[in-house]
């Protein structure tokens, strides 16, 4: 299953109820995915079993979706990020949706309202790169309208 398969309003399920500990446990596990349940269970005050149990919980009610690793882009050789907006054919989304998430070079896919219909983290080993990506790629999808590209200067990641 990819990245794409997880995203929220595919299939979108129930809301799942959460308690403190959940939010905490969850925040611990943002903070650092590799956190050992036993560092996990110290950090929230509960019983590593406990913590077991409601990761387990959490994971197989959806809620926790993926373990994954941050990465920076600039040392990973990603030395151009730009974020790229999309003007849509009504009702090609569900069809864009998956095409989009097959390009290895975006790294985020977003269904907004507003001027535009969709917004890309687009990562590239250059601009050279970056702007066959977006001209070879994406303006060539049917049911892609328009396109507006926004230059990324620095990344801040708040997490």
């Amino acid at each position: 299953m990819g990245a794409v398969d997880k995203m929220p309003g595919k299939d979108a399920a129930a809301e799942v109820p959460l308690d403190d500990i959940d939010r905490r446990i969850i925040a611990e596990l943002t903070r650092d995915g590799r956190m050992s349940v036993t560092q996990v269970a110290e950090n929230v005050h509960i019983s590593r079993a406990h913590a077991y149990s409601r990761i387990s919980r959490l994971t197989s009610d959806g809620v926790l979706t993926r373990f994954t690793a941050l990465v920076d882009p600039i040392k990973a050789g990603l030395k151009s990020s730009a974020y790229v907006t999309l003007k849509l054919k009504q009702d090609s989304w569900r069809e864009l949706r998956d095409q989009l998430g097959a390009i290895p070079e975006v790294h985020h896919i977003a269904l907004v309202g507003g001027d535009f219909d969709v917004i890309l983290l687009v990562r590239a080993v250059d601009n050279i790169d970056l702007r066959r990506v977006i001209f070879d790629q994406l303006q060539t999808m049917p049911g892609v309208l328009d396109t507006q590209t926004f230059l990324v200067f620095e990344d801040v990641d708040t997490r």
